[in-house]
């Protein structure tokens, strides 16, 4: 998001005087799942010339909640938040704020300074020549300097920087400077926040500790706000809800937890993370898979009328372990004598492919069956390319499946060819 909206960072124009699923966190509690909506999208759609780049968008975001835009460069999530803001107006459909429209076909359009909204940018956006407590009383014209005194050093405490009023921005870190942006965004008390990109500029250490403590301030703040990222980790960690776009539409919208369990589409489950799928017949009380049988009652809702019918199994890298395969058939795994299937023939796989990634090692395996799953070890597990291993699956929850695809995606996944079950 550009600098335009630099003036309205605090929501207002400084030219002017004036779920039972969601999670449960140490910061905040749940928003309620049935109290009013404060952001809607109804039907809302953007082009830019011939490209369409929303289309048909229904979202809404809950009172109190944080929900986060999710998904890859070229989806569509930085318009959505831009026609939230009010930079751009939507082509079709409507846009609501607490209920009352703020664009659409029938509705004035209202600019970004009227509507009550706070900015975090990217690239913080905050003013060199001004203090950190002079930019977070940038919102502030128009209100008592008394109060407006009270309600910096308030905010200032509430970001954890109350001796760093006096400091210009090239005196403050870039964690640091990231709260006073945020409390700059904070001041007029938005009834919503934005948030684009917000930890994109931070070193990676910073960036892990950063998600929390925005997320704390944002909930401690009592504001509703709406990330954007197409950070996944980032969204799964701080997130009431995710939102996952795909293509100028909205593929899933559910807690983190639910939605890398049980994705909707093949493509969630692959841009959440590493995604296997096993090619696999219902029969009867089984799923037979490259793996062996799988108990029905071990895939989540399956339902009776895919009986004697090919599914695609779902499974991530922490499901399934890799064990050397032996001559006699036992399986051994990579740090000593294991419990692997055993017959007559030498392993069910071969590891194709291994990334050392500090604490765990991501391996690739080939199985005869032609289907190909990632396994993660730990780090000072050692199985050698183009080993024979006997490939367990150790998942101690449900898994979730498709109907049989044809697209290779992922760590040997299919993308939809139809829609999921």
């Amino acid at each position: 998001m550009s600098n335009e909206l630099a003036r309205t960072a605090s929501g207002v124009d400084a030219d002017r005087d004036r779920d039972p699923d969601a999670r449960v966190r140490d910061a905040g509690t749940d928003p309620d799942p049935d109290s009013d909506a404060v952001l809607e999208l109804d039907g809302v759609g953007k082009s830019f010339g011939r490209e369409s780049v929303i289309e048909e968008m229904d979202l809404s975001v809950r009172d109190g909640e944080l929900l986060t835009l999710l998904g890859p460069s070229g989806c569509g999530k930085t318009t959505t938040l831009r026609l939230i803001a009010g930079l751009d107006r939507p082509d079709a459909g409507e846009i609501r704020l607490r209920g009352a429209p703020v664009a659409g076909p029938d509705a004035s359009f209202v600019p970004p300074e009227e509507r009550g909204v706070g900015v975090v940018f990217q690239e913080f956006a905050l003013f060199p020549h001004l203090t950190a407590a002079e930019n977070v009383a940038f919102g502030l014209q128009g209100v008592d300097e008394a109060e407006r005194d009270r309600r910096v050093r308030e905010l200032l405490e509430l970001v954890g920087l109350p001796d760093k009023g006096e400091a210009t921005p090239d005196e403050l870190s870039g964690g640091q400077q990231q709260r006073v942006a945020l409390a700059r965004a904070l001041a007029p008390k938005p009834q919503l926040l934005l948030l684009d990109e917000p930890f994109s500029n931070l070193d990676v250490d910073l960036r892990v500790e950063m998600r929390e403590e925005v997320r704390r301030i944002i909930k401690e703040a009592g504001v509703t706000a709406v990330s954007v990222t197409h950070d996944q980790e980032e969204a799964m960690s701080i997130s009431d809800r995710v939102a996952v776009l795909n293509g100028g539409r909205i593929d899933q919208v559910d807690p983190p937890e639910r939605m890398f369990q049980h994705p909707e589409s093949r493509f969630v489950a692959g841009f959440l993370g590493h995604a296997s799928f096993l090619a696999g017949r219902v029969d009867g009380d089984r799923v037979e898979t490259g793996l062996g049988a799988i108990p029905r009652e071990r895939v989540h809702g399956l339902a009776p009328e895919y009986d004697d019918t090919d599914v695609d199994v779902l499974v991530r890298p922490d499901d399934v372990q890799a064990r050397r395969a032996v001559a006699d058939g036992r399986g051994e795994s990579a740090t000593g004598p294991g419990r692997g299937r055993a017959d007559s023939e030498a392993g069910d796989g071969t590891v194709v492919y291994r990334r050392y990634l500090g604490p765990s090692v991501l391996y690739r395996v080939e199985l005869d069956s032609g289907d190909t799953v990632a396994c993660m070890h730990n780090h000072a597990d050692e199985v050698g390319l183009e080993e024979r291993v006997r490939v367990e699956l150790t998942a101690d929850h449900d898994l979730a499946w498709f109907p049989r695809g044809a697209k290779r995606v992922a760590d040997g996944g299919r993308e939809d060819a139809s829609p999921p079950r």
